[in-house]
């Protein structure tokens, strides 16, 4: 980068402090950089392909960019940066200093005492920016504020950034030599930085060469961050204040070519992680709310994991019917207990592959944590009416005997599958109690597990495929040929009267660990999607989404969290009394929502937030355009 200042001229003491800035910034060392850089991604290698993964990479360096420095580093025309043009950016962007640290003291003590009180910090770090629960906080707060007087002093404060900071370099360095050391132990010997530099320099950067006039004079508070598990694959926003979404995601139709060129990110040496495989189904409950199962993750010790999910498509018939527009099978980490704001969400699946594969990558502590598999109602719907023939279940024989017909058997098997939690080909106790949950409502008690077990074909204890099916015919039997109670069960696993599964999606769950072979996951039960679903997911979306001030009430919030394959909108009400709001999205081209109508009226409580819209493609070879407009109704 060429300079401007004239040759004859002096230096200014600004920029000798600059200077000596950037003399100290060399000192940081290429190991430090590619251990920021690794927290993010999988590999050096891997390239920067958005200007939200340019921002995560930055603040993991312990820079604060600013809206203005990203435009400089990524134009309109760059496709991606690699792990060299991070290097430069780094050597030419220095890390947060004292002189920003007093400007934003500054910035935030309003009354200009000398003092930050815990609730200006609490109010900053909870608003702005990558926005940090109340907890972590807290958590911050207490460990820097020595004489417990509820404030911060500069020093105070400066200590409480510095130290932040150390220690998520040190996270990065120890997450740097946990990967070497698996590496080693895979090659054999060690990979030294040396080679790794060598490897990604022979890639050219396809970054456009930056205007030299460029500069970054506005900096923000900075925010300092704690290390905690956070998903790799996050776009997360801290340029400013956000937009309306109305003026972002509006207007702009989305093309059917990034769905299909759409991959997930998944880690390069994922052949050498441990794999648990589960599978799952979402139902339709009598309110007509989206259940599945939900399991327990529980981790020994500190691991990358990578989870997808995916449908499960027992039959061919089955994947044509949704090549065009596949059911969204989505997931949600959330923590086993609640933090100290109530909430639970960790990370969420952000990345969809063409196929309709979600994934998602994080970072996690050993403990226990929940996976809710949920899906948003878009492409999962009620049917409208049943089919106007009835397939035949039995047939009586001559012998006045019953006998199961070949339609009914292969939904049989199916629903065998559905339920073979695990994969092994077999169903145990606890799964087929689940199923009995389903069907019946009730648990397997002792007694039936034990007629089972004597009348029917076992292999290690389980049910095998041939016994579930014998099971369905002594039922058949029993009733003497009437299926009014067989067509209960086709019923709440989601079949129609043609035995068509048209009201239930299986999934498929992997679940990689990077860092232990010994990771467990259990299903747990079924969601309560009163109680755990909405409220994670509005939170979700809170996190995540554009904010803007819904016209004529100051209290009431709107949330737009877009991707490349889905928009949702969610809206926060802090007022204290109940407001209800039409919400319009039915000007919007080649979409579907998660409500019957695109144009629906939303009743938000007080203080409490609420989900207006899932908005999917209705098919994804074409094009789609979302548009939305809200008026508060009263």
């Amino acid at each position: 980068m060429t300079s401007h200042r004239p040759s004859s001229s002096r230096p200014s003491s600004g920029r000798r402090i600059d200077s000596a800035r950037s003399r100290k910034n060399d000192e940081e060392t290429f190991s430090d950089l590619k251990a920021y850089y690794l927290m993010v991604f999988d590999d050096i290698k891997d390239e920067i392909t958005s200007k939200e993964k340019l921002n995560q990479v930055l603040q993991q360096a312990g820079r604060n960019p600013t809206r203005k420095l990203l435009d400089k580093h990524w134009r309109k025309s760059t496709e991606c940066l690699t792990f060299d043009d991070f290097c430069d950016i780094c050597k030419n962007e220095p890390p947060t200093s004292e002189d920003d640290l007093m400007k934003a003291f500054k910035k935030i003590d309003v009354n200009s005492d000398g003092y930050i009180t815990n609730k200006e910090l609490m109010k900053v770090m909870t608003t702005k920016g990558e926005k940090m629960s109340r907890a972590e906080v807290q958590k911050m707060i207490d460990e820097v504020d020595e004489n417990g007087d509820g404030k911060l002093d500069y020093k105070e404060f400066s200590k409480m950034v510095m130290s932040t900071a150390k220690e998520c370099k040190q996270k990065a360095q120890r997450h740097l030599e946990r990967k070497s050391k698996e590496k080693s132990r895979r090659n054999g010997s060690g990979d030294g930085p040396g080679s790794a530099k060598k490897s990604s320099k022979n890639k050219v950067s396809p970054r456009n060469q930056r205007d030299s006039n460029d500069s970054d004079n506005d900096k923000p508070v900075p925010k300092p961050r704690t290390p905690k598990p956070t998903s790799r694959d996050h776009s997360i926003n801290d340029t400013g204040e956000p937009k309306s979404p109305r003026s972002k995601h509006e207007d702009r139709p989305k093309s059917p070519a990034v769905l299909k060129r759409a991959k997930l990110h998944e880690p390069k040496n994922i052949k050498n992680w441990s794999l648990v495989l589960r599978r799952g189904s979402f139902f339709f409950d009598d309110d007509s709310n989206i259940v599945s199962q939900q399991f327990q993750l529980v981790l020994p010790e500190d691991s990358g994991v990578w989870i997808t999910i995916e449908p499960f498509y027992l039959r061919p018939s089955d994947e044509s019917r949704y090549s065009d527009a596949p059911i969204d099978t989505m997931l949600m980490l959330l923590r086993d207990r609640p933090d100290r704001d109530g909430n639970r969400l960790v990370t969420f699946t952000e990345q969809k592959d063409n196929k309709g594969k979600f994934g998602l990558r994080c970072d996690l502590d050993a403990g226990k944590y929940t996976l809710m598999p949920f899906t948003t109602g878009c492409r999962l719907k009620r049917r409208r009416s049943e089919p106007k023939v009835e397939t035949k279940l039995v047939r009586k024989q001559d012998d006045g005997s019953f006998m199961l017909t070949k339609s009914f058997k292969e939904a049989l098997s199916d629903i065998f599958e559905m339920n073979d939690l695990d994969a092994n080909g077999l169903l145990s106790r606890d799964e087929f109690n689940m199923y009995n949950i389903r069907t019946s409502g009730e648990e397997v008690t002792d007694d039936v597990w034990e007629v089972v077990e004597e009348q029917f074909e076992l292999k290690k204890g389980q049910i095998t495929r041939k016994g579930f099916i014998d099971l369905n015919q002594m039922e058949a039997d029993d009733n003497e040929g009437d299926t009014e109670d067989l067509w209960v069960t086709l019923s709440s696993m989601g079949y129609n009267k043609n035995l068509e599964m048209d009201e239930a999606c299986p999934f498929s769950l992997e679940v990689y660990t990077e860092d232990t072979k010994k990771a467990d996951v259990k299903a747990t039960g079924f969601t309560d999607p009163d109680q755990q679903y909405s409220s994670d997911l509005c939170h979700a979306i809170l996190s995540k989404g554009d904010a803007s001030k819904v016209k004529n009430m100051k209290d009431l919030t709107m949330y737009t969290y877009t991707t490349d394959f889905c928009t949702s909108v969610a809206l926060e009400n802090k007022s204290r009394s109940k407001v209800t709001v039409r919400v319009d999205c039915s000007k919007s081209k080649n979409c579907v929502s998660c409500r019957d109508s695109l144009d629906c009226r939303c009743d938000i409580p007080s203080r409490e937030s609420v989900v207006a819209h899932h908005i999917f493609p209705q098919n994804d070879t074409q094009e789609w355009h979302f548009r939305c407009s809200e008026i508060i109704v009263k």
